[in-house]
């Protein structure tokens, strides 16, 4: 989303995730993962601006980098149209006001395009990770751009956004099928067998980016979820 609104050169490091557009980023320097923040090393970099997300990075670093730099930009989107106001936010915060418009024009064509399609509804168990098994709530990004493909995850409530599940709890019969992360655990065809063969339901593997980042990733994700959802 950075390099979309033409701050290349103006990035001075990057999570080892952040890995779009690869040949822009092949020069910056990485300062850990989402969880486990350099504060050293982000600190000698001396950035004006720092991007957060409150799923991805833990309170305690938010709290630490607020001590020390000047700009902190919090981010949170919990649904598809959240992108608007995303490119917006970033749009005002580094002067790229014009470029987050032309985002927001991408964006609003290629959702139409979904509201326009009718695809079939089915409950599906979305996995993110394995030993604990754990699954996605229906207040979570990802729940919500599902279900704009009529792939309404199961379970219907939780206590946790993002809960641990046993592969033997009932509400697992209510499932028609199961999908199968890129991210953050990256579950392969071998996991399918595993899947197919504990819970009797079809498992497909799906592409975790295309479901669960926002900012311009997720107008791509729109195309690649519409041929998803009808190729099941």
């Amino acid at each position: 989303m950075v390099c979309e609104l033409g701050l290349a050169g103006e990035l001075v490091g990057r999570t080892g995730f952040c890995i779009h557009p690869k040949e822009t980023l092949k020069s910056i320097p990485k300062v850990g993962g989402t969880k486990s923040v350099n504060l050293k090393k982000i600190r000698e970099l001396a950035p004006s601006h720092v991007i957060v997300n409150v799923d991805e990075n833990k309170k305690e670093t938010a709290d630490a980098l607020a001590e020390f730099v000047p700009n902190l930009i919090v981010t949170h989107p919990l649904a598809p149209l959240d992108n608007l106001a995303l490119y917006r936010q970033m749009g005002s915060a580094f002067g790229r006001e014009r470029e987050a418009e032309a985002l927001c024009v991408r964006f609003d064509s290629a959702y139409r395009a979904v509201l326009q399609k009718d695809f079939p509804k089915r409950s599906v168990l979305y996995l993110i990770w394995k030993d604990p098994w754990m699954t996605v709530s229906r207040d979570t990004y990802v729940s919500r751009t599902l279900a704009l493909f009529g792939l309404q995850t199961l379970p219907e409530s939780a206590d946790a956004r993002y809960p641990k599940i046993s592969l033997e709890e009932s509400w697992l019969r209510n499932v028609e099928l199961v999908l199968l992360s890129s991210e953050p655990y990256r579950f392969r065809e071998k996991h399918l067998d595993e899947i197919k063969n504990t819970l009797k339901k079809p498992a497909y593997l799906i592409d975790g980016e295309m479901t669960s980042w926002y900012g311009p990733r997720a107008i791509a994700g729109f195309g690649y979820l519409a041929d998803f959802s009808s190729s099941l």
